[in-house]
């Protein structure tokens, strides 16, 4: 059966659950529930987040209606993919995601989290932690993490950011992301996050948040220093493809169309779409009027479809194995 593409109701994380959200989200869209909304989760199965089609089914419903047709003869029945935007008033804590072997073994056997970030927006000076200041051994970052505050700032490699730059977080590498910055992410299906240093926030109890720094220790990569992903461009019928990202996790492009760019086919794996403009997705008996920050699913069994006009998207897919 052949499917149509699918735009996504997003669910949202706000208010105490992102304590440094704001309302960035607004620009693009989005009908947030609050003023310190800090997520909202574009294409999610993560129970009680899921995202949903414009009739309301989850995806998690669609995706057990559908099988195969959907997502693809090469994808398990576990999905693996989460796509979010990301909107931060100020900086989010130092954290550090686990892999997929420490996860299934420490977290109930659920997925680890390599994740990449997109900037779309940042003001002015906006920076991220990316990583730990080369030299900083494991040792010690562990003692930083007992001093606390100043200590622990002093590890942290920071990079200043501008929109369009394309960052890889591979699982091990301590990251945050600073205020006055939004972005995509596109992640592994995963809710595992190990905090080490919330820059000493209290909330209006007077309580920090939890911390988990030997399960952080545990594992962080302190040699991961990664460059900006440069992409490698191609041109292709009626547009031309960016890929910033080829891994076991995820594959990560940009497709800029320039007139009408039809989509690759493939019965393997479905694709994600993040538009960053306005444009058309057409195919035979119909159309899909998109603008930036909307998301759509691309099943893997779909009717040819076409991007139509001067439409400059995100798109990604799981993986290579």
């Amino acid at each position: 059966m052949k499917l149509t593409p699918i735009k996504m109701t997003p669910a949202f994380r706000f208010g105490s659950a992102t304590p440094w959200g704001g309302e960035g989200l607004r620009a693009f869209g989005k009908a947030i529930p609050d003023a310190r909304t800090g997520e909202s989760l574009e294409v999610s199965v993560l129970p009680g987040l899921e995202s949903r089609d414009d009739a309301g089914r989850t995806l998690t419903a669609l995706l057990e209606e559908h099988g195969e047709a959907m997502r693809g003869t090469q994808v398990g029945e576990t999905f693996p993919l989460l796509l979010k935007l990301i909107s931060a008033r100020e900086m989010l804590s130092v954290q550090v995601h686990p892999d997929d072997a420490y996860a299934h073994a420490h977290e109930g056997g659920k997925l680890g989290k390599t994740e990449a970030w997109v900037i779309l927006a940042a003001e002015p000076g906006s920076q991220i932690v990316y990583g730990i200041r080369e030299g900083v051994t494991r040792e010690q970052l562990a003692q930083a993490c007992q001093s606390g505050g100043a200590a622990v700032q002093a590890c942290l490699n920071r990079v200043a950011v501008q929109p369009g730059e394309v960052y890889y977080i591979p699982a091990g590498m301590v990251h945050a992301l600073g205020g006055g910055i939004t972005l995509m992410e596109i992640q592994q299906s995963s809710d595992v996050t190990y905090r080490f240093y919330d820059w000493d926030r209290v909330d209006a109890q007077g309580r920090s948040r939890e911390l988990h720094i030997q399960k952080g220790l545990d594992v962080t990569d302190v040699t991961l220093h990664l460059p900006v992903c440069a992409g490698k461009t191609r041109p292709c019928a009626g547009g031309q493809r960016t890929t910033y990202i080829d891994e076991r996790a995820f594959t990560l492009e940009r497709w800029q169309a320039q007139g009408e760019m039809p989509l690759p086919q493939t019965p393997e794996h479905f694709s994600l779409l993040c538009a960053l403009g306005e444009g058309t997705l057409a195919w035979d008996g119909g159309e899909m009027k998109l603008r930036a920050g909307d998301c759509v699913f691309l099943p893997a069994q779909m009717e040819q479809t076409t991007l139509c006009g001067a439409l400059d998207a995100l798109v990604c897919w799981p993986g290579r194995k």
